[in-house]
């Protein structure tokens, strides 16, 4: 198969994993850099700004679109989750993607499957104390996907903060050949994450939510400013329980490492919350502690 020439109107579509690993030879054979970009489908625009991203760094962008159902544990959202392909390969028209790779749950776990990747490292604590199967069905997803397209480059939000690190963590271990690149989060004009999952949200959840980045920046704001970690995660929390949120999480860590905040090292500050049935994650920058 040769990789034909796209417009950015028109990506191609594929569906099976050979037919991706063959599109991707004739591209290295060719001598055209790849980046991917994975994604669960429900575009909207902070999935296009790491489609430009991707088209900065290589020469030619594939994107997935999966709905990976081992990342959903019992009782999540696996069958909620929208799924919106005729929409998101509109929303990509213009962008310069030359492939979707989107397959079905059969082609990426066929019948016999019986491997998972185990993570460690950044995976530990945060999601994992609350979603302990998460972070095993990324790393599997990822490694099969990186692994069918071989890009050179795949690019990742920082909404999903322990996500990329741990995503990072695996391709260096594994010696997958993938660079990593983590891109700034997109943000609404009240400052609420883009995320596929706020369309869950309704008009009053919606105002409500604009209060888990507004409470962030709060206590950004206190840690810098020197307050006791303890205290300052502490008001935020309760604020964020004024308003509405079931706070699963508020943590203050390393920046490279998500372990505990090292003294001169740059640290995130990270939080997972329900507003009803409707988890939202965020997490922002705070700069290194004395």
């Amino acid at each position: 198969m040769t990789a034909p020439a796209r417009s950015k109107a028109s990506p191609l579509v594929i569906r099976t994993t050979n037919e991706l690993q063959a599109w991707s030879d004739s591209c290295r054979q060719q001598g055209r850099t790849i980046a991917m970009v994975p994604t669960m489908g429900a575009l909207h625009e902070g999935h296009l700004s790491l489609v430009d991203a991707a088209a900065k760094a290589a020469d030619v962008v594939v994107v997935s679109i999966f709905v990976n159902p081992t990342q959903f544990g019992p009782g999540e959202d696996f069958d909620a989750y929208p799924r919106t392909e005729t929409a998101d390969l509109e929303k990509l028209k213009g962008h310069a993607v030359e492939v979707v790779f989107a397959p079905n749950a059969a082609q990426m776990y066929p019948e016999g499957f019986a491997t998972s990747i185990s993570v460690g490292g950044p995976s530990m604590g945060l999601e994992t104390d609350f979603r302990p199967h998460f972070f095993s069905g990324v790393a599997t997803v990822v490694a099969k996907l990186l692994l069918a397209a071989r890009p050179h480059f795949a690019v990742f939000g920082e909404k999903d903060y322990q996500q990329l690190l741990v995503v990072r963590r695996m391709t260096r271990d594994l010696n997958i050949g993938t660079e990593i690149i983590g891109c700034p989060t997109l943000r609404e004009a009240d400052g609420l994450a883009l995320s596929s999952r706020n369309a869950y949200l309704d008009a009053p959840a919606r105002q409500k939510a604009a209060r888990l980045p507004a409470v962030l920046k709060h206590v950004i704001v206190s840690l810098e400013a020197g307050a006791p970690e303890e205290t300052a995660l502490a008001d935020g929390r309760a604020a964020l329980e004024r308003s509405g949120f079931e706070v699963d999480y508020l943590s203050l860590c390393d920046a490279a490492t998500l372990g505990a905040p090292v003294p001169g090292h740059e640290r995130r500050l990270l939080v997972a919350a329900r507003l009803g049935s409707t988890r939202l994650i965020d997490n922002m920058p705070v700069t290194a502690g004395d």
